[in-house]
Parts: C-alpha cells; sequence; structure tokens
C-alpha cells in the first residue's frame, strides 16, 4: 500500500532522518584503520538510543546489527564483526533510526586512502545519488531516477546494481514504491508529493554481477572488485525534492580528516 504523508509526518520523518545524519558522523568521527566494525556497530547504537530513537535495522527481518557496514567487495548488508579497518579500506556504513513513530535511512562510503580508481567511484557514486535525487519531483516517475543514476554510471564505464534498490520510506521502513537504479524515462510509478522515498545508489568498479556471502547477509560482487554506496531519504517536492537526511555533519569531520 502507497502511504502519502502529511506536511507534519514529513517533518517528523525529517527529524528521524537527521538523526541518522548525526549518527554517521559520529562514525565518521570513530572510523580509521585499528578499529572493527564491531566498535563501530556498538558506537551507533549507543548514539541513537541516548537519543531517544531505536536503531531500524537491529531485528529487521532477524537482522542482528544497528549498522550494515561493507568493505570493498561488499556491496550492503555487511555484519559488523572484529573484523578491523585497514589503510585501503572503502567503508560503506547504512544506517536506520526509528524516532517518533517514523523511520529515516542514509548511508554514505568511507575511504581512508588515496587510491585515484577508489576515490573517482565514491565521487561517481555521489554524483550518482545526486542526479536520481534531482528526479524526485512530483510528476517524474521511479524510472527518470533510475534512468538518471543508470546513465551517468555506464557513461563512467561502472555496473549498476539491479538485486538491491531504493524504496518507500516511512512508518515502515520499507514501503511502497520501489526505487530502482536503473530504468527507462518515463516509466514506473509516478511520483506525487506525500511520498517519501530512498534513493541509494550502489555502483560498481567492475560489472553489475552480485552474489549472496555465506552469512546469508552479506551482498558482494562476483568479480571481487571495489562497490560503493550512498543514500538519502527524500520527500517529493513540487518542484524540487525536499531532501531530508544530510551529509553536511558528515563531511565536516572528514574535512579535518581526509581529503576527497
Amino acid at each position: 500500500m502507497l502511504y502519502f504523508k502529511t506536511k507534519d509526518e514529513i517533518e517528523l520523518i525529517r527529524e528521524s532522518s537527521l538523526l541518522v545524519s548525526k549518527t554517521l558522523a559520529e562514525i565518521a568521527k570513530a572510523v580509521k584503520p585499528g578499529i572493527t566494525t564491531l566498535s563501530l556497530d556498538k558506537l551507533a547504537e549507543e548514539f541513537i538510543r541516548d537519543h531517544g530513537a531505536v536503531p531500524s535495522f537491529k531485528g529487521y527481518r532477524n537482522f542482528p546489527s544497528s549498522l550494515c557496514i561493507s568493505i570493498n567487495e561488499q556491496v550492503v548488508h555487511g555484519l559488523p564483526s572484529n573484523r578491523m579497518v585497514e589503510e585501503e579500506d572503502m567503508v560503506s556504513v547504512d544506517c536506520g533510526v526509528f524516532l517518533n513513530g517514523f523511520h529515516g535511512d542514509s548511508a554514505y562510503t568511507f575511504y581512508m586512502g588515496d587510491d585515484a580508481a577508489k576515490l573517482k567511484l565514491i565521487y561517481i557514486t555521489k554524483e550518482c545519488l545526486d542526479l536520481g535525487v534531482e528526479k524526485a519531483i512530483s510528476g517524474m516517475r521511479t524510472g527518470d531516477i533510475g534512468d538518471a543514476i543508470q546513465t551517468y554510471a555506464i557513461k563512467n564505464g561502472y555496473g549498476v546494481v539491479r538485486e538491491l534498490i531504493g524504496h518507500g520510506v516511512g512508518r515502515d521502513l520499507h514501503e511502497k514504491p520501489d526505487v530502482p537504479n536503473y530504468g527507462r524515462k518515463g516509466s514506473g510509478m509516478q511520483l506525487k508529493e506525500g511520498m517519501t522515498i530512498a534513493i541509494e545508489p550502489m555502483i560498481n568498479i567492475g560489472t553489475k554481477e552480485v552474489f549472496t556471502e555465506s552469512d546469508g547477509w552479506t551482498i558482494s560482487t562476483k568479480d571481487g572488485m571495489p562497490s560503493a554506496h550512498f543514500e538519502h531519504t527524500v520527500a517529493i517536492g513540487r518542484n524540487q525534492a525536499d531532501v531530508l537526511t544530510t551529509f553536511e555533519y558528515i563531511e565536516e569531520v572528514l574535512q579535518s580528516n581526509y581529503a576527497y
């Protein structure tokens, strides 16, 4: 069922989304070589609960953790563990928060190194997200978002993951409509004011093919090449998208630590 939100409800989703963004900024402060992904997960859960909210992911379809942390060739849904972050790791962190009856959802890929190919992948994936967000306006369709993301990624020689997609978000973590990162202009569900969606391109340096690891959760690239993931929660606007999450808190931290 498609659920349209009132303006007041969108403001509640904004509160959830901004807490997600602040949580990811806390991760930005902590993510560095030598820290375990389990430590990052504990930090996030404590921060979320200290702010009167609940981690959206923990227990969702029996997922055991508060964050999805996916490293290098891992695309999404990586399980936090005692694995330590290393110098050249790309670390994708996906976070959800449930506050005041609504979810917010966002993801950011951190990188501690200076490899040109990885830096370019991160830059292009963020650009894909921005291009998708530009299409999140009333009268456009989900296929317009997917086409914008897919066209730019393929133009730059990258693979666009098809098995995992964006989605509606609100009282439930995953709602209608589906928001694929591929598609044709003018196809798919029409976007209207009152809809809130998560746009989340997952872009691979190599091919688009992925598989599920033996843990039953982690999705990785079949060719072992790196993948990047960025995500915003967005309210459909009349003339432009209203981005409810923000990367500003994260990038204020990163400016003092890493050169992007």
